[in-house]
């Protein structure tokens, strides 16, 4: 009897201790919740509609997200307005729609954004020090304002003169380029989560609307890559670069996937390319350097792994400094 009772103590000791645990993991999140209701135009689909709305209630949520970041985590010691913040933030947290509505004239969309604040701010720190993310981040949010207001020129510009196809292909495109760059953000979102297969998805997406974007197959190549499908990588890091020859991370990543797939001299092909586009990138000569070691040229690998050190790379300086050799 008293060892029942014992049992049946420490299963509601268990209980409670398990549901404690799980309180302090809800509380780590925070959920934002914002509604928008866009009305159509006459050139207007539900398509273009709920687009528009997205676009809307996408600005305000991670506004929402900025402002509460620089009032509740770290994010205040980086030295970022709260534009900055969210803008970055588009590559953290993705807006998920709880609920939408159509009634042919006006669209009606309730999204929300969940996410850990101090998760996302050492994200939003990791982000900051990413000059190629960054840089993605703030091209992405730039087209996507742009074709905002691209969209209110052309609806005033519709409502004067009627039927115009011109003007409603130039619509078009515009609504294509805010769902575009929606995509783009969302895949990088699940990139930074680790969930690559989705963030394949959503590059996907982006490129089918728009298949000259080099930063979307750029990306999609780093999430094969990330999952081991080299071939895959490779072929859209080709694609990168047929649209930017000038897209040096691109010739890095490549050498990269061609050193995984033993490729070694393909691998150091690209290396010179990023050297030769970046003559200050350290990774560059460190990777070549590997890929060189591979072949057995000892000697060029000795001396890439010095300029790489003499770049600032710590890694290798540990190294050279263990095997006693002078990179200074």
């Amino acid at each position: 009897m008293v060892k029942n009772r014992a049992k049946i103590i420490l299963a509601v000791i268990s209980l409670i201790v398990s549901l404690f645990l799980i309180n302090i993991a809800f509380a780590e999140n925070k959920t934002f919740i914002k509604e928008y209701t866009y009305i159509a135009g006459d050139n207007d689909s539900k398509a273009s509609s709920r687009a528009i709305a997205l676009e809307q209630v996408k600005r305000a949520l991670l506004e929402q997200l900025g402002t509460y970041l620089i009032s509740e985590t770290k994010v205040i010691n980086f030295h970022l307005t709260k534009d900055q913040i969210s803008t970055l933030a588009a590559g953290i947290v993705s807006a998920e729609v709880i609920e939408e509505k159509w009634d042919g004239r006006s669209y009606y969309l309730k999204a929300k954004i969940t996410a850990d604040p101090e998760e996302a701010a050492k994200s939003v720190d990791t982000l900051r020090n990413d000059m190629q993310k960054s840089k993605e981040l703030e091209d992405s949010k730039k087209k996507a304002e742009e074709a905002m207001r691209e969209v209110e020129r052309l609806k005033k510009e519709l409502d004067l003169v009627k039927g115009a196809t011109n003007k409603q292909r130039e619509y078009a495109n515009a609504i294509k380029d805010l769902s575009t760059s929606d995509w783009f953000d969302r895949g990088l979102a699940f990139h930074k989560s680790n969930n690559f297969e989705n963030a394949i998805d959503a590059y996907t997406k982006a490129i089918e609307l728009n298949p000259k974007y080099a930063e979307a197959y750029y990306n999609r190549g780093s999430a094969y890559d990330d999952l081991g499908n080299y071939d895959q990588a490779i072929n859209d890091y080709s694609k990168a670069i047929e649209l930017n020859p000038k897209f040096e991370v691109t010739y890095l990543l490549r050498g990269y996937a061609y050193f995984n797939l033993k490729n070694f001299q393909l691998a150091i092909n690209d290396y010179n390319k990023a050297i030769a586009l970046n003559p200050a990138d350290a990774k560059a000569y460190y990777f070549r350097g590997l890929a060189n070691g591979m072949l057995g040229n000892n000697t060029k690998s000795i001396q890439d792994f010095k300029i790489a050190a003499r770049l600032g790379l710590t890694e290798v300086q540990k190294y050279l400094n263990s095997e006693k050799i002078e990179w200074q």
